[in-house]
């Protein structure tokens, strides 16, 4: 039987897990919407309670709270907000529903909405590898976001993953339990959903685990599809666990990033000092100082706008994004590099998605 993840308060790590979603679910809402989607879905798999014992919510209730911030953009384009929230244990659905129910009813505005049919959710009760087969179509036809929150890596088996991978318009955000790569990595159950490097694991600090674990992740993208998958690790006492963020539009892929990136201005990608960067300042015996994750992705950028290989803003764009990176760290070094008369632009390098993507307004730096 699964741990219960719900017999004690959220953790610290949970907490922050909780929080990113919440954060990214934020960002994600107001997109589809202000681009008048007529429906939008978010899917939370594996939903829990609602509360912990100390009353701090879950994921369905910061999903619910999030669309409330959202009703006046919801009213104005007409968009109708599905929620679907499973969870198997029959005693937590029963709380998660009550749990729901009462935070809606007690709110005028999301009462309001729900007797309008503008919000609309469902509380199942099934396993997930009943429930996902059936619900997959849905998640294919409308924006979604999906939130797997699983135990161990079982999910990530392509009967579950390819699906998500091939959809046109969905994000997911999976929680994978690095740790368990350590306890179980050998065994045929673990290997049947997902492999690793156990060279490379063995060579790499243990935090690391879930990069390799992602890096395995997108050897299983088919050539020619467009989604990206990018990590944000956890760590939580001696273990490690992470989030694998997947979209395919560079919109979805910016607002993860930004996401990230507030969470952790040093890497964007742990909610410690994944690669120890804080302590790169320093010269070593050989004359050289190591780079931080930034000061790597500016060089490489240099370069890439000094060889020419990387010409407009899209490419700048785009290399910016596939590095795990925000564009003000790109803007950053362009305008030292103006100021330094190695490249050419008029005010700013337009190096943003409404530039590149909305309004489709490439310029080619000189």
């Amino acid at each position: 039987m699964g741990k219960n993840l719900h017999s004690k308060p959220f953790d610290d790590g949970t907490l922050k897990k909780l929080e990113i979603f919440e954060l990214y679910t934020k960002e994600w809402l107001p997109t589809f919407i202000m681009s008048k989607s007529q429906y939008i879905c978010i899917f939370d798999f594996f939903a829990g309670t609602g509360y912990d014992l100390n009353n701090i919510p879950g994921s369905p209730i910061r999903i619910l709270r999030q669309v409330k911030g959202q009703l006046g953009n919801i009213y104005q384009n007409k968009t109708k907000v599905y929620l679907i929230f499973n969870e198997f244990d029959k005693t937590k659905s029963e709380q998660l529903k009550n749990a729901c129910d009462i935070f809606v009813d007690s709110d005028n505005e999301l009462k309001r909405a729900k007797a309008n049919k503008v919000l609309n959710y469902k509380i199942f009760q099934e396993d997930f590898t009943k429930l996902f087969p059936r619900l997959i179509k849905y998640i294919n036809k409308y924006p979604s976001l999906v939130f797997l929150d699983q135990n161990g890596v079982k999910f990530t088996s392509d009967e579950y993953f390819m699906p998500l991978v091939e959809s046109k318009c969905t994000d997911f955000l999976y929680f994978i339990s690095s740790s368990y790569v350590a306890r179980f990595g050998d065994t045929d159950e673990f290997l049947k959903h997902i492999s690793y490097d156990k060279e490379r694991a063995q060579k790499e600090p243990p935090t690391w685990i879930h990069r390799n674990i992602l890096d395995q992740l997108r050897k299983r993208i088919p050539k020619g599809n467009k989604t990206k998958l990018y990590p944000f690790t956890i760590k939580k006492n001696v273990n490690v666990y992470g989030i694998v963020f997947g979209a395919s539009h560079p919109r979805a892929v910016d607002k993860f990033l930004t996401t990230a990136w507030k969470e952790n201005s040093i890497n964007g990608e742990a909610n410690f000092d994944i690669y120890d960067d804080q302590n790169k300042n320093q010269i070593t015996l050989f004359g050289d100082k190591p780079l931080t994750k930034i000061e790597k992705f500016q060089r490489d950028l240099r370069d890439g706008l000094v060889t020419k290989q990387l010409k407009t803003n899209k490419d700048v764009y785009d290399f910016t994004l596939e590095q795990g990176h925000i564009p003000s760290h790109a803007v950053e070094e362009m305008k030292k590099m103006k100021k330094e008369g190695l490249i050419k632009y008029d005010r700013t390098p337009k190096v943003n998605y409404d530039q590149v993507y909305k309004s489709k307004n490439i310029i080619t730096y000189e």
